[in-house]
């Protein structure tokens, strides 16, 4: 299973960004996906989260600004970044929770590489 993030950048503040996911491999069935988020000298802290369900969530620190979807090609995901501000800078990393075969009978955490968004003047 790999994960793929592209989308990130160089943004001034006010600018907004489109990060994408692309989960690819054996997939026998995909729970959740989401975004976390990782500054320099910080933990990785979540962003958002989008379940099977279509229920969302996301940190405090987003609400209203930051907005996950699905795409239409399966296993698809955006973040759509808006009203970006400084502390927003940080390597924004794709999650899914992935069961690769169906005798697994556990959801398995995978992660993408991470891609740079930097939001500065």
């Amino acid at each position: 299973v790999q994960l793929v993030e592209s989308g990130g950048g160089r943004v001034q503040p006010g600018g907004t960004l489109r990060l994408s996911c692309v989960a690819s491999g054996s997939i026998f069935s995909l729970n959740r996906m989401g975004w976390y988020r990782q500054a320099p000298g910080k933990q990785r802290e979540l962003v958002a989260t989008l379940t099977g369900d279509d229920t969302r969530t996301y940190a405090d620190s987003v609400k209203d600004r930051f907005i996950i979807s699905r795409g239409d090609v399966k296993y698809t995901m955006y973040l759509q970044m808006n009203s970006l501000k400084p502390e927003d800078t940080a390597v924004y990393f794709c999650h899914a929770a992935i069961r690769p075969a169906h005798d697994e009978p556990y959801y398995n955490d995978y992660w993408g590489q991470g891609t740079q968004v930097t939001v500065s003047l």
